[in-house]
């Protein structure tokens, strides 16, 4: 589906650079969260969090490489000790030279390793809920984009229509006034609303442009490509079916930024058992060669060495990890409290949008009759069966009720959005 989408918009971006002429795809809602999850940069670049997370947990798996060490090499020998080697036996290896080699390897106690990498994993989890965190943010300004857009773009249309009876009705008022049955005045009138009208479209096309504009950027499509957002032609949910006690459940269980805190929490109990361990010292044991170095000519000795906690016991850092377990288990509260404050909010905003968004379309009897009667209107103002005022009057009516019903309709979508956002899942 991404890449059919994606094929489409370059065609006719092509076709738009040989004809000079736009050519509109017309994208749905799911279509463009389509291309969104697929195409979003930002989203991509987010996912590599995870991948680095993941590393860190493979390297915290790792095991200390060992050390090896030669010293007490001597870079030449002088003639007497050439001599005093002489009756020695030994191999025509480095037969003049002295050396010590030894090889040591840290063995970490107290399960260091498997306390750091069950840690990382904690880390990794959080970046996992960090991505799921950008993308809720994200796909709720995509959607809340594309609300605007719809608003707009059909708002435009009204504005359009509109616009084409005034031009109807100023060629036709032109020739009148031509054949001297009308004053020029109420020509003038009638240029004057075209132009009203004409500038308020200008303003909004540049308006629609700018949000055209980010809704290309979230969905990583060509700048010079022409879409056009469908309608919502989904049912708007009646808040009464909404129930505040699941959702809060919902949002504490479903929201990352709130399993983000409880992981930071769980973090920072797992950084304390990693502190802790570290007051038990590691060993190194180590095996050692050694060449004309002591009595013996060829030596070959072990060695064991520990750390010997009578200082440092790493009081401070356990401390400190025992103050971040604690400080992040009050955060996490916090947030638990603010998100349902939130939802309490949203839900409450909803409910305000519905019932408005829901006295406009079902409780107005004029307003499904309003394209019907402007065609009535601009009829009877050409049989000069009303005056110039009662015309430029319902055309303002026309205009504000119109937008009254597009904009109570995005803004009942958006606070549904804020709804979900708030609770951290798309609801059914």
């Amino acid at each position: 589906m991404n890449r059919r989408l994606l094929v489409i918009l370059l065609f006719f971006n092509v076709l738009t650079g040989l004809t000079q002429e736009k050519q509109f795809v017309n994208l749905s809602l799911k279509q463009i969260e389509s291309l969104f999850l697929s195409n979003n940069l930002e989203l991509i670049a987010a996912k590599y969090n995870i991948g680095i997370a993941d590393a860190a947990v493979s390297q915290a798996k790792l095991w200390n490489n060992p050390s090896l060490s030669i010293s007490n090499m001597n870079l030449w020998s002088t003639k007497e000790q050439r001599d005093e080697l002489r009756d020695i036996p030994t191999s025509s290896f480095a037969r003049n030279t002295e050396f010590s080699v030894e090889l040591s390897q840290l063995i970490q106690t107290a399960n260091k390793r498997g306390k750091l990498v069950r840690r990382e994993k904690v880390s990794k989890e959080i970046a996992i809920r960090e991505f799921e965190e950008i993308l809720r943010g994200l796909k709720t300004g995509l959607r809340r984009a594309v609300f605007e857009i719809q608003c707009s773009q059909s708002y435009i249309e009204v504005l359009n229509k509109q616009q084409k009876s005034l031009n109807q009705l100023v060629e036709a008022y032109r020739r009148q006034v031509l054949q001297g049955n009308i004053a020029k005045s109420e020509l003038l009138r009638l240029q004057s609303s075209l132009l009203e009208l004409e500038n308020e479209i200008n303003e909004l096309q540049s308006d629609l442009n700018e949000q055209l504009k980010t809704l290309k950027i979230l969905l990583n499509i060509p700048f010079t490509a022409n879409i056009y957002v469908a309608r919502n032609q989904e049912a708007v949910k009646n808040p009464d079916m909404l129930i505040l006690s699941d959702l809060f459940a919902k949002a504490e269980e479903q929201r990352p930024d709130m399993r983000i805190y409880n992981l930071r929490t769980e973090l920072h109990r797992k950084s304390l058992d990693y502190e802790k361990s570290l007051r038990v010292p590691d060993l190194t044991i180590s095996a050692a060669y050694d060449r004309y170095g002591g009595v013996w000519k060829d030596f070959v000795g072990i060695g064991i060495s520990v750390d010997l906690p009578f200082f440092n016991r790493n009081q401070g850092n356990i401390k400190a990890a025992k103050f971040n377990v604690e400080q992040s288990q009050y955060l996490a509260q916090h947030r638990q409290n603010t998100i349902c404050n939130e939802v309490a909010a949203a839900c409450n905003n909803y409910s305000y949008a519905f019932n408005f968004y829901r006295k406009v379309n079902e409780d107005s009897l004029v307003l499904p009759e309003l394209d019907s009667m402007l065609d009535a209107y601009t009829k009877s103002l050409l049989n000069r069966n009303i005056s110039m005022l009662e015309y430029i009057d319902f055309m303002d009516t026309y205009k504000t009720n119109k937008y009254i019903a597009l904009n109570a309709r995005k803004k009942v979508d958006i606070q549904f959005e804020e709804i979900q956002y708030t609770v951290g899942i798309d609801l059914e």
